[in-house]
């Protein structure tokens, strides 16, 4: 008996799949069809994928062809299959023609023509193009690689660019540049919000009435009663307001949670989270509390819950201006827990995640927020376990594609509750409304 192998991801299956799929299975008597887990596709960059592996290996099973189906979830798998499966046949596409040589060393390597014209990733730019607008001036470094990013998602369109930032727009000059905010918003079809945070309630308002999509930096508003007329607002224009927030977008970061909802180090009883970076020259830049707040709050909430008891801010000020802390601290208090957060754009420490529980301990080194490794640590050090997931564009990519699936389908994963949102918007708020303890510190 003739064994084959073949490979595929299989998104959106369609007649160019089936016909390569037949034409595999013609090569011999026994097809083994590896259908790739939706983490290996991330590692090799298809992070906009239309359907889960469950619905991809349904699809594959109803064409009737494959007599095996297996996941693909490493690289270096296909040595391993062949060997432990007897395959006297490998076969792919070829448009991947020369990239599996290697493989003759183990059995015949056959690349099939495909059929013109038809491709996944065409399917799924042609249903899902969108123009994303941009705006934002002081943080010009993150509106670069979201713009950047932009590129990789497939049915995404950089509309156009509001900013008086120099460098951005130096560098996305292909770009069109807008100077009027309603400009851009008549160019796009979605909006990208960047703009300093206490600009956020009227922008974002202004696109939501004008029917487009937006995706926001956190904080979405700086006080919880604009947030929830933004949320009713968006619901009645029949569009979508998305909270951007790269961590919550990682998988590393995603799996730590379920981990923690498993029971992995017992009840948590403490979350620690520091965020620093050094001070932005710029007179506009973010300040800590809203530059790094939001991040640093975001494990708080999700693993503790929205319901604290109480929250204490204090906040280190110099003279630049009113309301730029350098470093603030807040302290939450639950009825069995605790959690603290130091944030700061000119003091600068150990930007570590901690979370304790009565059985063992999550540590997360620094940079935490660009989750990609973390480990989780006991009494007896041999049974501690350590977990990494990789991470491309700093998560920025997986926001953007799951933008653009909230945009088909009408709404959003919850990757960030809308209570979640609400909660750090409150909080950003009582520290506008002055009600933290406050230190002095002298310029030099």
């Amino acid at each position: 008996m003739v064994k084959v192998i073949t490979y595929g991801t299989y998104d959106m299956l369609h007649y160019g799949h089936i016909r390569l799929l037949k034409r595999a299975k013609a090569l011999g008597d026994y097809l083994i069809v590896g259908v790739t887990s939706d983490d290996y596709d991330k590692k090799r960059g298809k992070i906009n994928l239309q359907q889960s592996l469950t619905e991809r290996i349904a699809a594959v099973q109803e064409t009737g062809l494959a007599d095996m189906i297996i996941v693909e979830e490493y690289e270096g798998q296909k040595i391993d299959d062949i060997k432990r499966y007897g395959v006297d046949i490998f076969t792919v596409g070829s448009d991947w023609r020369g990239k599996f040589d290697y493989l003759k060393e183990y059995c015949d390597v056959v690349y099939l023509e495909r059929t013109a014209g038809i491709s996944s990733s065409e399917l799924r730019t042609d249903d899902r193009k969108v123009k994303i607008g941009f705006i934002g001036d002081s943080e010009g470094n993150i509106l670069n690689k979201y713009c950047s990013e932009c590129k990789y998602v497939n049915g995404a369109e950089i509309g156009g660019i509001c900013t008086s930032n120099s460098d951005v727009r130096r560098m996305h000059s292909d770009a069109e540049i807008f100077d009027n905010y309603k400009d851009l918003l008549k160019a796009c079809d979605a909006v990208y919000v960047l703009s300093n945070p206490l600009s956020h309630y009227e922008q974002i308002k202004m696109a939501l009435e004008a029917g487009k999509h937006v995706l926001a930096e956190l904080p979405i508003a700086t006080n919880s009663k604009h947030f929830k007329e933004l949320s009713v607002i968006a619901k009645e224009n029949n569009v979508v307001l998305m909270p951007a927030m790269k961590t919550a977008y990682t998988t590393a970061y995603n799996r730590l949670l379920l981990l923690l909802k498993g029971g992995a180090i017992g009840q948590v009883v403490s979350v620690d989270a520091t965020c620093t970076s050094m001070a932005n020259t710029d007179p506009n830049a973010w300040n800590s509390i809203c530059a790094w707040g939001p991040t640093a709050i975001l494990p708080v909430l999700q693993i503790l819950g929205t319901d604290c008891k109480n929250y204490v801010i204090s906040s280190l000020y110099g003279n630049r201006e009113q309301y730029y802390d350098y470093f603030s601290k807040i302290d939450f208090y639950y009825d069995s827990a605790v959690a603290s957060i130091k944030v700061g754009r000119g003091v600068k420490s150990e930007g570590s995640l901690v979370i304790s529980g009565t059985k063992g301990y999550v540590y997360v080194p620094a940079p935490w927020w660009k989750t990609d490794y973390f480990e989780i640590r006991f009494e007896n050090a041999a049974d501690n376990r350590r977990y990494f997931y990789q991470l491309e564009g700093e998560g920025i990519r997986y926001i953007i594609v799951a933008f653009l699936r909230a945009i088909k389908d009408g709404k959003y994963d919850t990757y960030i509750s809308d209570n979640v949102s609400d909660k750090i918007c409150e909080i950003i708020g009582k520290y506008y409304d002055g009600n933290t303890n406050s230190l002095n510190r002298e310029e030099t």
